[in-house]
């Protein structure tokens, strides 16, 4: 199950995708959920699908990386569409017990799963494209006219960096902990909720202790090499738009003026 977590990987690759400013990525993730939760019905959900569908051809990302990468949220999935399949009002379809059906609750689950489903993956694609640092680069300029308020965006954009970078790290190391309880003897399948909750105690702690052990390596790295933060700060790879950024934009908000249309005809 660790190994499906891929949230953080970045595959390189020469793409078009691949070759967008990290900016256009980030604004073009924006709209998207923008649209996203703008669709209203099959054909608004349809046009979006589309679009993403296109984005993972263009990237050249295969199908089964992203489809492993959303088995571990497959419950929240199942459960949020339960959810909304049993407590909607509308039209009752089937009633036993104290549950009931209704015709509402069957749109609004498939709703849900659908945007949930594709909300996830259009995030995945940020990350699958872009590389942690080019990713900061990005969000730092985005947000560079908040300096003048003093907010410290560089070390936000940092921190968000090193998060990013480390959660495949985590995962790894994870792992290898899981598989060196259980060479012990550990049982983490079996029993009750709150045993199987005590099981992972001896997971959490090595983990915590691993986890601020490469933070402090990290720290004294970067001391190091004379970090100091963003003041005064030089970039091997300048942000440039170039003619894809600018398409890339334009056919952004011509998805969101399109779901907005469809939103008011009704579809």
């Amino acid at each position: 199950m660790l190994k499906d977590i891929t949230l953080g990987q970045f595959f390189p690759g020469t793409t078009v995708i691949h070759k967008l400013d990290p900016r256009t990525k980030l604004v073009w993730v924006i709209l998207y959920i923008v649209a996203l939760f703008l669709a209203k019905w099959f054909v608004s959900y349809a046009l979006v699908l589309v679009t993403l569908a296109a984005v993972i051809a263009a990237s050249k990302i295969q199908l089964k990386v992203i489809l492993r990468g959303m088995k571990p949220l497959l419950f929240i999935i199942l459960l949020t569409a339960v959810l909304n399949l049993f407590y909607s009002q509308g039209d009752v379809l089937v009633q036993f017990w104290i549950f009931r059906i209704t015709r509402q609750g069957v749109m609004n689950a498939i709703f849900m799963m659908l945007r949930i489903t594709m909300l996830v993956t259009g995030t995945f694609m940020l990350t699958y494209t872009t590389s942690p640092i080019a990713l900061t680069d990005g969000l730092e300029s985005l947000l560079g006219p908040l300096k003048k308020l003093h907010v410290p965006v560089h070390e936000l954009a940092m921190m968000m960096c090193i998060a990013l970078r480390f959660i495949p790290t985590l995962i790894e190391e994870t792992d290898k902990i899981m598989s060196a309880q259980k060479a012990r003897g550990a049982d983490f399948e079996s029993g009750n909720i709150i045993a199987r909750a005590k099981a992972m105690v001896p997971i959490l702690v090595p983990l915590f202790i691993s986890a601020f052990r490469r933070a402090d390596e990290l720290a004294t790295a970067m001391e190091c090499r004379c970090y100091h933060g963003g003041e005064g700060r030089t970039r091997l790879h300048q942000l440039r738009y170039a003619g894809r950024d600018y398409a890339a934009y334009a056919l952004g908000l011509v998805l969101v003026a399109g779901v907005v249309a469809l939103r008011v005809c009704g579809l």
